[in-house]
C-alpha cells in the first residue's frame, strides 16, 4: 500500500523465487532457463501442458453434450449431484446453446470461443497470463428469444502449478462464457476438465475460476454516492466557469472584483498558480525547497509505476530477479526516502514561519486556530479524492485488470473513510481508505505536538533543543527495539511490519524532529551570511551525499546476492537511515541558501519548479487515481524494463499533472481562498501543504486573488 521500498522489494523477490526455482532450497540464478528446471515431474508437467491444444477447444470438446450432471456434481463431496437450481438450469441452457451454435458455425459462437486465452507461450520466462480478448467476449449478445439473450462473460481461470512452493506460480488465462453462469459453474467444469487434461488433483481450497476476476458488459445503476458526487462536481465546475466569466468581463472594464468571485475564478487563481517569483527576491523563501518537493514527488511517482508494474501482466517476470539486484534498482527499491525528505520539509518550514509568528505576537500562539487552519486546508481535497476514488474511478474504464493491479483496495473506503478524515487511520484500522494516506495522517499528528515544541524553542531555546534531540533518540532506539525484539523486518516483510514501524508516527518522527531543529538554527541566524573556506564546502558536500548513497546502497550486497540481512543489521540500516537522510538534506539546504550550492542551488530553484510545487499537493492525492486508471486499462501483456516503465511514468505523470490543476483550480485554491477569508489573516500558524503563507492581495484586476507562497511539504 504505498510503501515503495519495502513492498517493491518483497515483492519482486517473493516473484523471483517463485519464477527462478520450482522447489523449495534450490538456489537463484540470475537468469532461469528450462535447463535448471531438474525434475522430471515438473518437466513432464511442462510437456503436458504444452502439448494441449486451446483450452476453449478443449472445453468444447469435453462439454459438447453437457448435461445437468456435468454442471452440478460436486467433485470433492462424494462426487454427488446437488439438487440443480434456477441458476443452474439457465446456465446449462445457455451452455447447451453455445456448443450447439458451435457444431453449426455460428458466428457469435465462435466469437466467444474466439476470446478465451491460451495457455501462454514463454512460461519458463514468466510469461503466466493470456488476457484473451476482453472486448470481444463482452461483445457477445446474441438474442435467443425476445426476453433472453446469451451475454459474454469474461474471467481470469488460474491454475496453480506449484502450490507448495509459491501463489505466484499460477498461470492465468482468459476464459468467456453465457453470463448466466457464475463463477462457481464455470470452475466446476475447467476443473473437471483440467484433471482429466493433466491427471493432476487441483487444491479444492483454490478456486480455478473466481468471482471476483469475472466481468460483463452489464453495469451497476448509479447509487446515491456517485449521484451526490456528480452533483456536488457540477455544482463546484458551475461557480468556476460562472466566476471565470464574471472575472474576464469585469476585467475587460478595469473594475474591482468581488473577492468572493475572486475566490472561485479560474483565471484568478490560474495567475497564482503560474506566477513565477525570481529567486532571492524573498529573503523570508528558501527557494530550493520548491525544486527538492518536486523532485521527491517525481520519486514517489516513478516508485509506484514500477509498483504498479509488478502487478501487471508482465511477459518477462523471471527478468525482475535480475532487474532487482542491479544498482539502479536500488534507486526504486529505496524510494521511501522521498517520504522522509516531506517529512524533514515539514518540520523545517513548520518552525522557520511559525517562530516568525510568535516573535510578532510576542510568543503568542493560538492553538486552536493553527489546527482549525491546517484542517480545513487539508480536508477539502482529501474529501473529494476518497468519494471520487470509490464512485468515479470504477467507472472510468474498464478492462481484465481493471481494479486489480494497484495495490489499493478503493472498496473499502466504504467502511474506513472517517478514520482518514479524523487522520488516525494509521492507527486505528488495517485497511487504510486510500492507502497514501497514510503521510497526512502522520504529520497530522506530528503538527498536533508541534505546538509544544515550538513553545519550548521560543522560551528555552538551548534547552529545548537539547530535549529535541533526546526525544528523536529515545524514539531511534524505540524503532531499533521494536525490530530486534520482535522480529520485525521491512525487508523479510513480517507480519504487521507496515503498522508496527512503516505508518507509525512515532517510528517515522526523526526527520520531522531534525526538520524542526534545522529550521529552528535557519531561524535564530536568519540574515547572518556564513563564509565558509573551500574545503569547508567540499567537505560539507561530501558528507550530505556520503549520507545519502548510503542510505539508497546501504544494502545493496544482499540485494545482489538475493539475501536479506539479519534483523539486527537491517535494525541498524533503518535506524540510521532514518537519522542520516533528513542530515544529508540539511546541508543541501544550507548551501543552497548560503550561495555553497553551484549547480545544485541553480537546478533546484529555478523557478520553473514553482507551479508544479504548488500543485504538489492536488497531484500526491491523486496521483494513483490515473496511475489505476492507466494501469487497469491494459488489454495486452507487457514487457518489463526500465524503458518501458520511464514510458508508463511519462504518461501517467503528465496526466496526474492535468488532474492535479483541474483539481487546484476546482477545489484546492477555491477553498484556500475562502479559508483565508473566513479566518484571521494574521495567525501565527504553521504552514500547510495546501499553503505557508496566506496574503491578502488588493482587490481588483491588477490583483490575482490570495497568493499562496511557499508551500509546505507533499505526502509522500
Amino acid at each position: 500500500m504505498v510503501t515503495i521500498g519495502p513492498t517493491i522489494s518483497l515483492l519482486l523477490l517473493l516473484l523471483s523465487l517463485a519464477l527462478a526455482s520450482a522447489s523449495v532450497g534450490v538456489e537463484l540464478p540470475n537468469d532461469f532457463s528450462l535447463d535448471e528446471v531438474h525434475s522430471e515431474s515438473q518437466s513432464q508437467s511442462y510437456y503436458t501442458i504444452t502439448t494441449l491444444r486451446r483450452l476453449a477447444v478443449e472445453f468444447i470438446a469435453q462439454y459438447q453434450n453437457i448435461t445437468i450432471h456435468d454442471l452440478a456434481q460436486d467433485l470433492y463431496r462424494d462426487k454427488e449431484i446437488r439438487l440443480p437450481t434456477t441458476e443452474d438450469l439457465r446456465c446449462l441452457a445457455d451452455l447447451q446453446t453455445l456448443a450447439n451454435a458451435v457444431s453449426a458455425r455460428k458466428f457469435w459462437a465462435l466469437r466467444m470461443i474466439d476470446s478465451w486465452g491460451t495457455l501462454p507461450s514463454g512460461i519458463l520466462y514468466g510469461n503466466l497470463v493470456d488476457l484473451g480478448n476482453f472486448d470481444e467476449c463482452l461483445g457477445i449478445d446474441h438474442a435467443v428469444t425476445s426476453t433472453h439473450s446469451v451475454q459474454g462473460k469474461y474471467c481470469l481461470s488460474k491454475l496453480q502449478v506449484a502450490p507448495s512452493f509459491s501463489a505466484y506460480l499460477s498461470l492465468k488465462t482468459a476464459v468467456c462464457f453465457p453470463a448466466s453462469c457464475s463463477a462457481a459453474h464455470m470452475d466446476t467444469m475447467l476443473r473437471r476438465l483440467l484433471q482429466n487434461l493433466l491427471n493432476i488433483e487441483l487444491n479444492p481450497e483454490v478456486p480455478v475460476v473466481n468471482e471476483g476476476t469475472c466481468k460483463t458488459a452489464d453495469r451497476e445503476p448509479y447509487d446515491a454516492l456517485t449521484i451526490f458526487t456528480i452533483v456536488l462536481l457540477s455544482i463546484l465546475c458551475a461557480l468556476m466557469l460562472l466566476s471565470t466569466i464574471c472575472d474576464y468581463l469585469v476585467c475587460q472594464d478595469e473594475q474591482p472584483l468581488n473577492k468572493w468571485i475572486k475566490a472561485f475564478s479560474a483565471r484568478a487563481n490560474s495567475r497564482v498558480l503560474f506566477r513565477l517569483v525570481a529567486p532571492r527576491s524573498n529573503p523570508n523563501v528558501i527557494d530550493c525547497i520548491h525544486g527538492i518537493r518536486v523532485l521527491s514527488f517525481i520519486w514517489v511517482v516513478f516508485g509506484h509505476v514500477y509498483l504498479v508494474y509488478v502487478f501487471g501482466p508482465n511477459m518477462n517476470f523471471v527478468k525482475f530477479n535480475t532487474w532487482r539486484k542491479s544498482p539502479y534498482s536500488m534507486l526504486l527499491q529505496h524510494a521511501a526516502y522521498s517520504v522522509d525528505t516531506f517529512f524533514f520539509l515539514s518540520g523545517l518550514l513548520m518552525v522557520v514561519i511559525a517562530l516568525r509568528a510568535m516573535e510578532r505576537t510576542k510568543g503568542k500562539l493560538n492553538v486552536s486556530l493553527m489546527y482549525l487552519h491546517r484542517y480545513l486546508r487539508l480536508t477539502p481535497v482529501l474529501a473529494l479524492a476518497i468519494i471520487a476514488y470509490i464512485t468515479i474511478l470504477p467507472r472510468m474504464g474498464d478492462g481484465p485488470m481493471y481494479g486489480k493491479v494497484n495495490f489499493d483496495d478503493y472498496s473499502i473506503c466504504k467502511d474506513t473513510w472517517y478514520w482518514t478524515l479524523l487522520y488516525v487511520q494509521n492507527y486505528a484500522t488495517d485497511q487504510i481508505c486510500l492507502g497514501h494516506s497514510w503521510y497526512l495522517a502522520v504529520d497530522m499528528q506530528l503538527y498536533i505536538i508541534a505546538p509544544i515544541l515550538l513553545i519550548a524553542l521560543y522560551k528555552w531555546k538551548r534547552k529545548a533543543v537539547a530535549g529535541i534531540v533526546v526525544a528523536m533518540l529515545l524514539l531511534a532506539a524505540c524503532l531499533f527495539s521494536i525490530m530486534v525484539i520482535e522480529k520485525v523486518s521491512l525487508i523479510a516483510s513480517s507480519e504487521d511490519s507496515m503498522k508496527k514501524i512503516y505508518f507509525s508516527t512515532h517510528t517515522r518522527a526523526s526527520p520531522y524532529l531534525i526538520g524542526i531543529l534545522f529550521g529552528y538554527f535557519l531561524h535564530v541566524n536568519r540574515g547572518k551570511s556564513f563564509k565558509l573556506s573551500p574545503i569547508a564546502v567540499i567537505l560539507g558536500w561530501v558528507t550530505s551525499l556520503a549520507l545519502l548513497f548510503s542510505c539508497l546502497f546501504a544494502v545493496y550486497g544482499y540485494a545482489a546476492d538475493g539475501k536479506t540481512p539479519p534483523i539486527v543489521e537491517e535494525a541498524f540500516y533503518l535506524t540510521f537511515t532514518r537519522i542520516a537522510w533528513p542530515l544529508g538534506l540539511c546541508w543541501v539546504v544550507f548551501a543552497c541558501m548560503q550561495g555553497y550550492g553551484g549547480l545544485a542551488n541553480s537546478f533546484l530553484s529555478s523557478p520553473l519548479w514553482q507551479p508544479l510545487s504548488k500543485l504538489s499537493y492536488s497531484a500526491y492525492i491523486f496521483h494513483m487515481f490515473m496511475e489505476s486508471l492507466n494501469a487497469g486499462i491494459t488489454r495486452t501483456n507487457t514487457y518489463f524494463s526500465n524503458y518501458q516503465v520511464m514510458l508508463r511514468f511519462w504518461g501517467d505523470f503528465g496526466f496526474t499533472m492535468l488532474l492535479a490543476y483541474f483539481v487546484y483550480i476546482l477545489i484546492e485554491a477555491p477553498f484556500g481562498n475562502l479559508e483565508s477569508l473566513l479566518l484571521p489573516i494574521e495567525k501565527p500558524s504553521a504552514p500547510l501543504p495546501a499553503a505557508e503563507q496566506v496574503k491578502e492581495a488588493p482587490v481588483g484586476c491588477t490583483a490575482s486573488a490570495p497568493t499562496l507562497e511557499n508551500k509546505s511539504p507533499l505526502p509522500a
